[in-house]
């Protein structure tokens, strides 16, 4: 297929941007009907409007793709653009985000449990009647909170889900002076700008239902129970026409049980709550510093010292992420905007640049002596959350879910706003960068070329900073830290964030432009650009005394750990599906073969792929299996290092060096890791962060095996309902998996 855009151009005629719009409506109709449960996959395909690959079958009327019938049938074909309504660029304030507060265990209303509470309540009819457990999460002792009494929870995080609303204690942790003048006492209104519509309650779902996304902030030796309640509808077509309303929420990558993992077929149901425990521990806690000796492997203290812990020091993170994780209705329930930020601190990182206490990094963050926090502080330590979206005639936000290649908005967005500014003073800043879209890739750099410093990927400090006019592509999930030093421009000036990353598809970046190209305002895509303004505000009130150490973390030895087994998973279009379950399996088209046993295989979270034992160490290759597409591979657990890119160690960049958790395959290319498999047990996930690709179906399930009671072998497959999570045996055993 001809390379085409995935949006209409502004100069199309208005005979032709009609029709598009009416093949929009139509193919909403469909949709809409698909989401609400009305008409399966399946029953499209025997419509014939669907093909068994899942493609759109090209009908005049329905697919905004089809040639057009009018004049202009030399202009690539799309979606119409989504309105303006006469807003510009960068003319309102960056927000911060919102911090979800921090309240004690004792507030929470029953009282978190180490297995699950089933204490019974009535249902909805909507979801079938009769009664049900108050508490989503599966039952019983394997799904119980691991080492619950060794590490109980010290502080507690009380969440939901629901529809957008004003939020009206908006906290940003921050003064207005740093927040872009930002007042939090006005109320934060559901929308991408002032100028554009609220979205409506069944369109944009967030955590606490509020705009701005939300941060959490945790440490080192701190353990939190995080009680996430679903307030979303019963009824499953008050969706807006995409999403859906049972959830499971990701802490990516937190190192604990799978319980806590947000498992894709772990999910719970409206008026349901489920307790997920984060211990906030170091890998390797169980066998590395077990007696807690190294003060390097530690946790800032509120008196300014450190709390020793046990674990391996090269382990600590800094920056993750938290999202939905709903099997098959990933891609449409993070659009939708279920997703927030993590940022851990410890002794290495802590927040509090003017604590030199020969362990603190002391990066760019703010001073403890001047908010009297002595971790934490976030004056000039900004995460950045990036996300196109697209909306409808009247503002609305809109998603294609039958776009299986990957879904494209046409708008860009940071903190959930459009293209906002953001004052800045003459020093360096900390941008904790999370690429949160569907299924676009980013490429980023400064409007005047100048270099940025590097620190941190997929929420690990890097062994050495590196620094870089751009940034490599960032791929859908992964965390870019990076400093920018602004002291080297006037006060008064302006300079922007730039995206050079082209998509004419989902598929993956059809090119990386060069400055000068993405600045000229040629491209096709409307998100190629300028994206952030930065205004050079002020002079600091106090002199910039943060630091960028030559050497940050370096990467754990691994050279005298055996390696136990090699593993390979390769990423393909055209799976085919072994079992026939209704709630485990899913429709492709796309999927993963496993250890070249001559299938792909479509998702089935029932069907155990792999089952590394507990205690050891593997090596797994990740192989692009072609087609020109391009797959950022996200493993749950445990952070890895990754040891070639195509067969060579180095071909490994600067900036893939230190641990990761998430890689860009990269058109038929492949990459190979080694990762551990230690501290905890149960069933995670391996999958493309393109999560249109996740969703459809490019997904496997992989367990510790013989990690101690009451694990079994292989563990029971969760099959939830409102009245109750049951188990049953797997669906189908990989004879490699073993």
């Amino acid at each position: 297929m001809p390379d085409r855009n995935f949006f209409l151009s502004p100069k199309a005629s208005k005979a032709r941007l009609r029709e598009a719009e009416n093949a929009r409506k139509n193919r909403w109709d469909i949709i809409k009907a698909h989401s609400q449960g009305q008409v399966s996959r399946r029953d499209l395909i025997r419509m014939g409007l669907f093909t068994g690959a899942g493609l759109l079958v090209p009908i005049s009327g329905l697919s905004p793709f089809v040639r057009s019938v009018f004049a202009d049938s030399d202009i690539p074909t799309g979606l119409p653009p989504s309105p303006l309504f006469g807003v510009q660029a960068f003319t309102q304030p960056m927000p911060r985000f919102d911090l979800f507060p921090r309240v004690p265990v004792s507030s929470l209303n029953p009282a978190p449990t180490a297995e699950a509470n089933t204490t019974q309540q009535p249902v909805a009819a909507a979801l079938g009647g009769g009664t049900g457990p108050i508490e989503g999460r599966p039952p019983g002792p394997i799904w119980a909170h691991q080492q619950f009494g060794l590490l109980p929870p010290a502080i507690a995080v009380d969440g939901s889900v629901e529809g957008a609303k004003v939020n009206n204690v908006y906290n940003p942790g921050v003064p207005s002076l740093q927040n872009s003048g930002i007042n939090p006492a006005n109320p934060f209104r559901p929308r991408f700008h002032p100028g554009l519509p609220d979205q409506n309650v069944d369109k944009f779902w967030t955590y606490n239902g509020t705009f701005p996304p939300k941060l959490m902030q945790v440490r080192y030796g701190e353990p939190v129970l995080f009680r996430l309640r679903n307030k979303l509808s019963v009824f499953q077509n008050q969706n807006g026409g995409f999403g859906i309303h049972t959830i499971s929420t990701h802490e990516h990558n937190g190192h604990h049980g799978a319980e806590n993992d947000g498992f894709t077929g772990a999910f719970f149901f409206p008026n349901q709550f489920y307790d997920y425990h984060y211990p906030i521990v170091l890998a390797g806690r169980n066998t590395i510093n077990t007696d807690a000796t190294d003060i390097r492997a530690s946790g800032p203290t509120d008196a300014g010292g450190l709390m020793k812990i046990p674990g391996d020091w090269h382990e600590t993170m800094s920056t993750h992420w938290f999202h939905d994780h709903m099997f098959s209705f990933t891609a449409q329930n993070v659009y939708k905007g279920i997703a927030g930020m993590f940022n851990i601190y410890s002794g290495l990182d802590r927040g509090a640049e003017d604590i030199n206490d020969g362990v603190n990094l002391r990066l760019p963050s703010g001073r403890a002596s001047v908010s009297g926090k002595s971790w934490g502080n976030l004056d000039y330590d900004v995460n950045l959350m990036l996300a196109d979206k697209a909306w409808d005639q009247n503002g609305q936000l809109a998603m294609d879910i039958f776009e299986f290649d990957g879904f494209l908005g046409d708008q860009m967005t940071v903190n959930l706003v459009y293209k906002p500014f953001m004052e800045v003073e003459r020093r360096k800043y900390r941008f904790r960068i999370l690429n949160a879209s569907v299924s676009r890739f980013f490429k980023i750099a400064l409007s005047d070329g100048s270099p940025m410093i590097q620190i941190a990927n997929d929420g690990n400090l890097f062994p050495h900073p590196v620094v870089l006019t751009q940034l490599d592509e960032q791929g859908i999930a992964e965390r870019y830290d990076i400093v920018i030093d602004f002291s080297r421009y006037s006060v008064g000036q302006k300079v922007w964030m730039v995206n050079l990353a082209e998509h004419q598809d989902g598929k993956r970046v059809s090119k990386d432009l060069s400055l000068s190209e993405a600045l000229s305002g040629n491209s096709d895509d409307p998100c190629v650009g300028k994206f952030l303004e930065f205004r050079i505000a002020r002079n600091p009130a106090q002199p910039d005394i943060s630091q960028v150490p030559s050497t940050l973390i370096p990467n754990p030895d691994l050279s005298g750990i055996p390696v136990a087994r090699e593993r390979v998973f390769e990423f393909n279009r055209g799976a085919g599906q072994t079992t026939n379950d209704p709630v485990s399996t899913f429709f492709g088209p796309w999927g993963i073969e496993t250890d070249n046993q001559g299938g792909t295989l479509a998702a089935d979270f029932g069907r155990v792929s792999a089952a590394p034992r507990f205690g050891t160490r593997e090596i797994w290759h990740l192989r692009n299996g072609g087609g020109g597409w391009d797959h950022p591979i996200h493993i749950h657990f445990e952070e890895c290092q990754t040891l070639a890119r195509d067969g060579s160690a180095s071909k490994v960049p600067a900036w893939e060096r230190g641990r990761k958790d998430v890689w860009r395959l990269r058109p038929g290319g492949d990459v190979t890791v080694t990762l551990q498999f230690r501290d905890f047990g149960g069933m995670f996930m391996e999958h493309c962060h393109n999560t249109t690709h996740e969703d459809n179906a490019m997904l496997l399930r992989w367990e510790i095996n013989d990690s101690g009671a009451p694990f079994l072998q292989p563990l029971p497959t969760p099959i939830p309902t409102p009245q109750g999570v049951t188990f049953m045996a797997p669906t189908d055993i990989l004879p490699t998996a073993f």
